[in-house]
């Protein structure tokens, strides 16, 4: 079974309207706008505009070289943060497509998702979360909303990239109480326990698709998960075997890419029927019914549970694995090391990250701080393997 796009309503003419979109979904002409007021884009959308910025972003271009897994210097083939926020824009767009969603906001929220991920993967979050507990933390999602709406340095008259609520709110997937206080209108309802728009709740959906399975794939070529093991996991098994009765005698990377492509299908049919179903239930009038509703995007209870094994299994046996281990605990070493001596020597950093002028020494300890996670969390794997060498070796 393969997913397909519903056909679209057409106007009394038989022509089709001028934007496809069902009324619950985002419509641009009716975003609550900018935090900076701009002249409308002309020829593009607000959320094409969002996008685009997205994709003109120095914060995206490292991704490139930020790792997933494995990282960024063990090999050409493994997903990198930029793939993967590639894979879950595909991902998500087709399935707006199908849901008569706005492809283009699910699009830039997709793009947008990992732009305040550290060097190192979770690895390098968890070690500068600890850094910065007495300083408010970190938290990759926080950081992405943070570098849209003031770390990007590209315009004259506002700090970040200034989009629309709809792109930010799908950025900030969740958020404490403590924090969503301090954000304004896009914190505002985690206060109020709403939803964010169809969009915004599909995204984040694409995004379990695609690492979930993207990680099996890099799992098995790495060497680190081996056929039978994944079989162990049921879903797997079930659609490998499927794979082996459709082609005899496959073996190698065709098995894993056609058995990979089968859970992916599977997981976007279900989340489409599912939804479906959900939002026929519902019956929304418009994008404020959807933030009043319960999560309207989700997959059914038995595919949910099929997922979460698969995580299971995927943290127990590959992201403890022993040599993933070794690498992430030196990727935290790096980042707590550069931190430590960042922050007790502020004057090694680029003058940009120099904190001057405040004469109250906790106030201008917790700012130096939160510079540092800047930048140390906008680093690449590779300059942050490089900086580190700078400070602590004489090569």
């Amino acid at each position: 079974m393969t997913f397909e796009a519903p056909p679209h309503p057409m106007t009394d003419a038989g022509e089709m309207p001028h934007a496809p979109y069902a009324p619950y979904a985002a419509h641009p002409a009716r975003s609550r706008g900018r935090r900076f007021a701009e002249a409308a884009p002309g020829s593009r959308s607000e959320f094409q505009r969002d996008r685009d910025r997205i994709v003109h972003s120095t914060a995206f271009r490292r991704l490139e070289y930020k790792t997933q897994v494995f990282i960024n210097h063990e090999g050409d083939l493994f997903r990198t943060r930029l793939t993967h926020s590639i894979e879950v824009a595909q991902i998500a767009r087709s399935c707006a497509r199908n849901l008569r969603l706005n492809e283009d906001l699910v699009e830039a929220i997709s793009l947008a998702h990992d732009l305040g991920h550290t060097p190192f993967g979770h690895a390098g979050q968890d070690a500068l979360n600890g850094c910065m507990k007495e300083y408010g933390g970190f938290e990759h999602n926080l950081q992405s909303l943070r570098v849209v709406d003031a770390l990007e340095q590209h315009y004259g008259a506002f700090d970040g990239l200034n989009l629309t609520f709809e792109t930010r709110e799908g950025i900030l997937k969740h958020c404490s109480l403590t924090h969503a206080r301090q954000l304004g209108d896009v914190g505002q309802r985690f206060i109020e326990r709403k939803q964010p728009s169809l969009e915004a709740q599909l995204a984040n959906l694409a995004d379990e698709i695609a690492y979930n399975n993207h990680d099996i794939d890099d799992g098995l070529r790495s060497g680190l998960l081996g056929m039978a093991q994944m079989s162990e996991v049921d879903f797997f098994a079930r659609h490998l075997r499927d794979v082996e009765h459709t082609y005899p005698g496959i073996s190698g990377r065709r098995a894993i890419h056609e058995t990979v492509r089968r859970m992916i299908n599977a997981l976007i049919v279900d989340l489409l029927d599912t939804s479906a179903a959900r939002i026929a239930e519902a019956a929304p009038r418009d994008i404020e019914d959807v933030r009043n509703a319960s999560p309207l995007i989700a997959f059914s209870r038995t595919m949910a549970a099929e997922a979460a094994v698969l995580k299971k299994f995927l943290h127990e046996n590959l992201y403890r694995h022993f040599q993933v281990n070794r690498m992430t605990a030196k990727a935290r070493n790096i980042v707590i090391q550069m931190f430590e001596t960042f922050l007790g020597q502020p004057n090694l950093l680029p003058p940009d990250y120099q904190v001057h002028g405040i004469a109250d020494d906790i106030q201008r300890q917790q700012k130096q701080a939160r510079q540092v996670a800047d930048y140390i969390a906008g680093m690449t794997d590779r300059y942050a393997i490089r900086e580190h060498r700078r400070l602590f070796t004489m090569d």
